[in-house]
């Protein structure tokens, strides 16, 4: 024979219940300001080292690879740390719809990229890049704060000018989007957001 629950244990499903609700509903603001600084001086970094090398040389490529991931792995860190501060589950609730659709324009980016390689396109590299990576941000900015859009918007616009203006060089393409872009968010963020 079971007992039936108590007041105290109703009142602790309500509270799991309405926080689950609010975390689904809710905006994410986990966005890590002092990681997009950290992104930033990365991605200038790589620049630098990058136009030592042609772009059709495959060094040219495997800097930027590493780059991304090295940037990968500061977001993620520095998201999840934000998280855990605010007391929010990581990924969790609107962090995992914010991360997936993030991710699903930087998929397509990723598939693109093995299409240019392949048709000796490496000089465009750097607009699809930032245009992938301005749609994932900008999209997934709809569930954050307003200047996630902004700055997906930056990114968009710059991918397209890099796409569309030949005489462009892809390193200082990446250096300004990857580079500039994220240090000038990433230190509003950090002002306006907390860290």
């Amino acid at each position: 024979m079971t007992l039936p629950p108590t007041l105290e244990d109703r009142a602790e499903d309500n509270l799991r219940f309405i926080r689950r609700t609010m975390e689904q509903a809710g905006q994410f603001t986990a966005v890590p300001g002092w990681g997009m600084v950290g992104m930033g001086v990365t991605a200038i970094a790589a620049s630098a080292l990058a136009a030592r090398t042609p772009v059709e040389d495959l060094k040219w490529l495997l800097t930027w690879l590493a780059e991304a991931a090295i940037a990968f792995a500061i977001g993620v860190f520095t998201m999840a740390a934000k998280s855990r501060r605010a007391g929010v589950p990581f990924p969790g609730g609107v962090a995992q719809r914010f991360i997936v659709i993030f991710l699903l324009p930087a998929l397509a980016g990723a598939v693109l990229t093995v299409v240019f390689v392949r048709l000796f396109l490496m000089d465009r590299l750097a607009g699809l890049w930032l245009l992938s990576y301005g749609t994932g941000v900008a999209a997934a900015g709809t569930l954050s704060v307003r200047p996630v859009l902004a700055m997906g918007l930056s990114f968009m616009a710059l991918g397209m000018v890099a796409l569309l203006a030949p005489a462009m060089q892809p390193d200082l393409a990446m250096a300004a989007g990857f580079g500039g872009l994220h240090l000038l968010y990433g230190f509003i963020f950090a002002r306006r957001f907390g860290g």
